[in-house]
């Protein structure tokens, strides 16, 4: 299929798990995708795929990628703010440090890749902006209130750039996953993951292939009418 043939795009925290999905999920629908992480050069990306390091919280990093793209492929046409960090500790254990960590790349990070694209999307007449927040954004658990505040926040950034830009045919959406089996949660402690699978209705993790679904249909045109929306894809965890 080629849902996004002809569209250009930057992928953040692409590495891996539900990153290099998107990736992968997007290339084969056609598009030409810029894969983006802290990591060092990552090869392991078919046809279609180009990689550049990118530091989420430097507006330098986010200038030079995006003046990248535009001068190699002359548009961009879809942003998947997708990198992200946690942090378990509560309130009173958690430092100032590793709060501005996670702010940093999971809300600020999200917001300069927004204000530096949108201006470009403009100019060409419109584009897609998927903000990868999480059912944490809308429900807690104990202990992990930075990400929370995060994810809350990129939920709501979500909706006023949605209606701030739809004029100009900017749309931007987010999307809410469950519990995914990624790197990132297979290095959390085993009773984190149980807790939050038996909370989940269809009794499973999800695949990082799941998220990235959902993801390639809010940057096709199949979603031209799709804008400050929320997709959450759960397994039902948010329902109950």
């Amino acid at each position: 299929m080629n849902r996004l043939d002809g569209k250009v795009g930057i992928v953040t925290g692409a590495s891996r798990g539900i990153g290099h999905a998107i990736v992968d999920a997007m290339a084969a629908e056609g598009a030409a995708v810029v894969a983006t992480s802290r990591a060092a050069a990552d090869d392991s990306f078919g046809a279609g795929v180009t990689y550049a390091s990118l530091d989420v919280a430097s507006e330098a990093d986010w200038q030079r990628v995006i003046a990248e793209v535009i001068e190699h492929h002359g548009r961009l046409d879809f942003l998947v703010n997708n990198a992200g960090i946690i942090a378990y500790e509560t309130v009173h254990e958690l430092t100032s440090e590793e709060w501005n960590r996670v702010v940093a790349v999971n809300q600020t990070g999200t917001w300069l890749g927004m204000r530096e694209v949108i201006p470009q999307m403009i100019t060409q007449g419109g584009g897609s902006i998927i903000n990868v927040s999480s059912i944490w954004g809308s429900a807690a658990v104990a202990g992990a209130h930075a990400y929370h505040a995060t994810k809350g926040a990129v939920r709501n950034m979500s909706k006023s750039a949605a209606v701030s830009y739809a004029k100009e045919r900017v749309r931007v959406n987010s999307v809410h996953p469950g519990f995914i089996w990624t790197p990132l949660t297979e290095a959390q402690a085993p009773e984190v993951n149980e807790y939050v699978i038996s909370q989940t209705p269809m009794g499973r993790a999800g695949r990082p292939e799941e998220i990235a679904a959902g993801v390639v249909f809010l940057a096709s045109d199949e979603a031209s009418f799709v804008t400050g929306s929320e997709l959450v894809i759960d397994g039902g965890y948010l329902a109950q």
